[in-house]
């Protein structure tokens, strides 16, 4: 079997059993797989439902609403209606969505959303029974926790009952449907065990691991085992999940690295080297994970020029694939969404075109309890007077080459400080230089719309960057410096975004391009 290198995740939910009214059509579900014929994706990565109940015909697990009679949602009533309309037509889901991506050549491989809260049985109506009713499994049954904390409700998987269950939906799948592979999503949680039991408890979840992989093994060996976990692998383990012991062990095959799952946003600075460095010599491959939100008030998808970066900076460490996870925001998909997927596999196409980076910011975009253990935020920085702040931005491109191509149009660097005024000075180093007046251009936003991000007053400084002054491929600084602050405002000012354009000449002395060129409208 070909090893994939672009993975699609569908949760199977938002663009899909959420929007068709019941009882769904067959060729309305099998859209989960033709709208990604002729893309470059080369397996589809389709979730099982809501981890605790399932949208395909279980008979080992439990149905999502088998147990409601009265629903509080519209939406997930619609999903139970569509899924049990196919079941009593004879048409099981997941052999649907099978059978349909073999047919157009893609491979499949079921997810399983291994670690949702056990919930509330009076408001949750995608909860399991089994759940429901053995609420002494949870992690908070121990006690010890803060008990506004979503860990109290997530499952201990200390508890044989726990892992047995979650075993029997992984095995039920595998030895019933003629799936190429499997994924564990791990990382849609926060913890697996008490915070007193860590220890001993990875060695339980690696044991665990171990078992699902000899049974996704079992009939086939060409079949992988996928996990998606932190892309820190010191936040993994933090929360029960020894992945440099997995690697080490072969018990998975492919590595899904994430960042910002619940919030669902790129992440253009993460660093996968020491995963790509654990599985360096073994069989395992590394995958990056690519979210589609930017979340900002003047973004909320990213462009293909900002995807380009990200996945560029992902290419450049080394990875051996992307994993596309959720872009259902963008659904129903349209022609930008096809020219974003087309160039992600191939990092030299992507090289010499324009790219947008940034630096995450948390606050009103990420809240910050959501983050994955081991992510740390730059963005936003707090400012004091004369004491510089810095902030790091990894770059893929090799100005030098293109320049020297003569393909470069412009590089653009811009800083947004908040709360800022007209009375207060700042200076900008990029790499320890000095930015000079004469290269930047200000734009007042001090007052600027709410967007749903909130309102973000002060200024962006735009550097429109000379060759003295271009970033280098790698990591770059930037240091921004309140010399002086308006002493009649007292708000604390933030180094908010920091964000690097590279602009490419499609040609040598060409221009960027038809819709953007010098010499006026091509008409």
């Amino acid at each position: 079997m070909a090893k994939p290198r672009l993975m699609f995740y569908n949760d199977g939910r938002h663009p899909l059993i959420y929007q068709y009214e019941p009882p769904i059509a067959r060729e309305e579900y099998e859209s989960a797989v033709d709208e990604l014929v002729g893309t470059p994706v080369e397996a589809l990565m389709f979730c099982l439902g809501d981890g605790r109940t399932q949208l395909y015909n279980t008979q080992i697990g439990e149905l999502w609403g088998h147990n409601r009679d009265v629903w509080t949602h519209p939406v997930f009533h619609r999903a139970h209606r569509n899924a049990a309309s196919l079941i009593d037509r004879g048409a099981d889901p997941l052999k649907i969505i099978l059978n349909r991506a073999h047919e157009k050549g893609l491979l499949l491989y079921p997810t399983l959303l291994v670690q949702v809260p056990s919930g509330d049985p009076e408001v949750d109506v995608r909860g399991s029974d089994f759940r429901f009713n053995n609420k002494q499994f949870d992690i908070g049954a121990k006690g010890g926790i803060d008990p506004s904390l979503r860990t109290n409700q997530l499952a201990d998987f200390m508890h044989e009952e726990v892992r047995d269950e979650r075993f029997a939906i992984i095995k039920e799948v595998v030895e019933g449907y003629d799936i190429d592979g499997f994924e564990l999503q791990l990382n849609y949680g926060r913890a697996y065990f008490h915070p007193t039991e860590m220890d001993i408890g990875r060695a339980v979840m690696t044991e665990w691991i171990q078992k699902v992989h000899d049974v996704v093994k079992s009939s086939n060996s060409n079949r992988e085992l996928v996990v998606r976990v932190p892309a820190s692998m010191e936040g993994a383990h933090a929360i029960g999940l020894d992945v440099r012991r997995w690697i080490s062990l072969g018990i998975v095959d492919v590595v899904v690295g994430n960042t910002f799952e619940s919030a669902e946003t790129i992440d253009q600075m993460t660093d996968f080297t020491p995963l790509v460095e654990a599985a360096k010599g073994t069989e395992v491959r590394v995958h990056a994970g690519l979210h589609s939100l930017v979340r900002s008030d003047r973004m909320a998808h990213g462009t293909i020029e900002v995807l380009r970066a990200a996945a560029s900076n992902y290419w450049a460490q080394g990875i051996d694939g992307i994993y596309i996870a959720y872009w259902h925001g963008m659904w129903p998909y349209g022609d930008d969404y096809f020219a974003k997927l087309r160039e992600l596999p191939h990092p030299d196409i992507m090289a010499p075109k324009t790219k947008f980076y940034f630096v995450p910011t948390a606050a009103e975009r990420i809240e910050p309890e959501t983050l994955e253990p081991g992510v740390v935020m730059q963005l936003p920085s707090s400012m004091e007077v004369n004491e510089p702040t810095s902030v790091q931005l990894r770059i893929s491109d090799d100005i030098e080459k293109w320049s020297a191509a003569s393909r470069i149009d412009e590089i653009i660097l811009r800083v947004r400080v908040t709360n800022s005024t007209e009375r207060d000075i700042y200076s900008v180093k990029l790499n320890g230089i000095p930015l000079p007046d004469s290269l930047r251009r200000t734009i007042n936003t001090h007052y600027g719309k709410t967007s749903q991000y909130g309102k973000l007053r002060g200024y962006f400084f735009v550097y429109h960057l000379n060759q003295q002054t271009w970033p280098v491929q790698g990591i770059n600084e930037v240091e921004v410096t309140l010399e002086e602050c308006d002493p009649q405002t007292d708000p604390e000012r933030y180094v908010y975004d920091v964000e690097l354009e590279v602009r490419y000449l499609m040609g040598k002395r060409f221009y960027r391009s038809i819709q953007d060129s010098d010499l006026g409208p091509f008409t």
